[in-house]
């Protein structure tokens, strides 16, 4: 028996907090989400993250400032960083790359350590493969944070049904499509048409221009990731 308060508004706070969590863990964790300054991640990491689409080509916030945020981070830049520091900030690096909170990046590092192979290319292949990441390396959006969203929204079909979940992995020869009815939407035809003037899609990928489409031919190697992170680093971290 499950003990009902006499509030029941009480008791509906309650349960909607319990199917908040439930559902935050089965889509491995992409209600969470970071909504302060991203140019101070930038910043954060001493590199371009690639957060914020063409600015980050245009209007590079590291361009005019490359010391770290914060009261204390001028002078801080290039002070030598421990063994520990450097394999923390590429792990830090990886993950707001990806945007996703730290639970679900451990677990997506617990499931690339049971496969079979290199725990790093595993954990890579995992991120990479996520719906929200092939949407935006297909075109589709100028960012990642742009491609969670249309992704949420159910804009996007994978082999003919909608799936609003970023972290959904596609396989070999699935077909990722822009919904019909979201075809006339102009800031999705302006971005469809302007990342289609200078894209270079990698071999693992195919797009149709005519029919808002793409493919996924094969698994990328790990030249083919989008990552420029060393995952060594972030598999010493986690194996302390």
């Amino acid at each position: 028996m499950v003990a009902v308060p006499e509030n029941h508004a009480e008791f509906k706070t309650q349960l909607e907090k319990k199917l908040f969590n439930i559902y935050s863990e089965l889509i491995g964790g992409c209600v969470s989400r970071y909504t302060g300054a991203v140019c101070k991640l930038c910043r954060r990491e001493g590199t371009k993250l690639f957060l914020k689409g063409e600015k980050c080509f245009s209007k590079c916030i590291l361009d005019k400032r490359k010391e770290i945020p914060g009261q204390h981070g001028k002078g801080r830049f290039n002070r030598k960083q421990s063994e520990y520091a450097k394999r923390l900030r590429e792990k830090q690096k990886l993950r707001r790359m990806i945007g996703i909170s730290e639970k679900p990046f451990r677990h997506n590092f617990e499931l690339a350590a049971r496969q079979k192979g290199l725990t790093g290319e595993n954990l890579l292949l995992l991120l990479e493969t996520r719906l929200d990441n092939v949407t935006q390396r297909l075109g589709f959006t100028i960012s990642k944070v742009a491609a969670r969203q249309m992704v949420l929204h159910g804009h996007i079909l994978v082999n003919g049904k909608s799936v609003n979940i970023p972290s959904f992995r596609v396989k070999p020869g699935d077909q990722v499509v822009l919904k019909e009815s979201s075809r006339n939407n102009p800031v999705f035809k302006r971005w469809w048409e302007q990342t289609h003037q200078n894209l270079t899609l990698p071999s693992w990928l195919e797009s149709n221009t005519a029919d808002y489409s793409g493919k996924i031919k094969n698994l990328p190697s790990r030249a083919e990731m989008s990552f420029p992170v060393n995952e060594q680093l972030i598999v010493e971290l986690y194996s302390k």
